[in-house]
């Protein structure tokens, strides 16, 4: 009788049985899709800033002072029909403030300097009348002219005088000194009367680096912003750029204007300007956040019938959180934007809501 020993054929039964498990949990677990979650590329607004900040001056600025002395007078402000007072509008010409001084009347005497020139001027006619009938002299007659000529001036410069009793507004702007002085009390010349700012318009001078001479340009917009200015940006433009690089800060000069119609800005204050250097309206952008790097290259993953794809781009503008993607992607094209961090190429994906 023959025996036929089964065990080895077991054995390799048993081997290839659980080659076969084992290569069914590897299937399984290949087709386990990764959650993720994805969004629809659309073209926005991108820019691209090269950050300064400085304090903020009044495009006009003057401290009037008295051209004589006398007695003070606070005037009321037309407007408000109160004594002038800080924070008060005026326009160019407003009499703020009168001064008064009786011998300082009687010093100018514009009223007989007015009659002396009545005077000298029918003198002048009378003359040139002699003069075509043959009764006077060409020298008497230029004599005459230049007697009305100089009593003009005198009484120009009188009338010239009397305006250093009214101090005026040089300019439309706001009050933003008014120094307390007692009504009907002289004041000697000199005195600070008022000072006036006009700061519709503002000026700032700032530093920029170095790396920035080529791409800052005179006219350039600026976005202005404060921490007072809550969600609110004021716009400016560069005006002016030095040429010289300074050797001790490696920075250049700069100045730039800011609109400040609404009057949110004040005089003073330090705010932040972000120059615009590039800008594009209608850019593909992605978050800088999912955008991966191997090497020199930039990826990221797009989905193609729920299968992740690796996808390279090249990317040109950048601002603080977001990123131009110049090529490789397009509009319409889906990105995954959460769950990409374990994905292969072709990695099976279930997009969640």
């Amino acid at each position: 009788m023959k025996y036929i020993n089964i065990f080895p054929a077991l054995g390799v039964l048993a081997l290839l049985s659980l080659n076969s498990c084992k290569n069914n949990n590897n299937n399984a677990n290949a087709d386990i899709a990764s959650p993720v979650s994805v969004l629809e590329l659309k073209p926005g607004p991108i820019k691209k800033y090269i950050n300064t900040s400085g304090t903020a001056v009044a495009s006009k600025d003057a401290e009037v002072k008295s051209l004589m002395s006398g007695k003070y007078f606070l005037q009321k402000n037309p407007t408000t029909g109160q004594a002038y007072k800080l924070g008060d509008k005026v326009s160019t010409g407003e009499v703020i403030v009168k001064l008064e001084d009786q011998e300082y009347l009687n010093d100018i005497s514009l009223e007989i300097k007015n009659k002396n020139l009545e005077i000298v001027k029918q003198e002048f006619q009378k003359q040139k009348a002699l003069y075509e009938k043959g009764g006077a002299t060409l020298t008497e007659v230029k004599n005459s002219e230049l007697k009305v000529a100089s009593s003009e001036l005198e009484v120009e410069n009188a009338r010239f005088k009397l305006d250093y009793m009214k101090v005026t507004a040089p300019f439309s702007g706001i009050i933003v000194d008014l120094p307390h002085y007692t009504s009907n009390v002289k004041l000697e010349t000199g005195k600070s009367i008022v000072s006036i700012m006009d700061y519709s318009t503002l000026y700032m001078d700032i530093n920029l680096p170095e790396n920035a001479i080529t791409s800052v340009t005179p006219g350039q917009k600026v976005a202005i912003t404060h921490y007072t200015l809550k969600n609110d940006t004021l716009q400016g433009v560069i005006k002016e750029l030095s040429p010289a690089i300074s050797s001790e800060t490696r920075t250049f000069k700069g100045k730039l204007e800011i609109d400040n119609k609404k009057m949110k800005l004040r005089p003073g204050m330090f705010v932040k300007a972000d120059i615009i250097v590039e800008s594009n309206d209608s850019a593909i952008v992605v978050n800088k956040s999912i955008l991966q790097s191997r090497g020199r290259n930039k990826f990221l993953y797009t989905l193609d019938k729920n299968v992740a794809k690796y996808t390279e781009v090249q990317t040109g503008i950048e601002d603080k959180y977001y990123i131009e993607i110049t090529d490789g992607l397009k509009k319409g094209d889906i990105i995954i934007s959460k769950g990409y961090e374990t994905l292969r190429n072709n990695s099976k994906v279930k997009v969640e809501r």
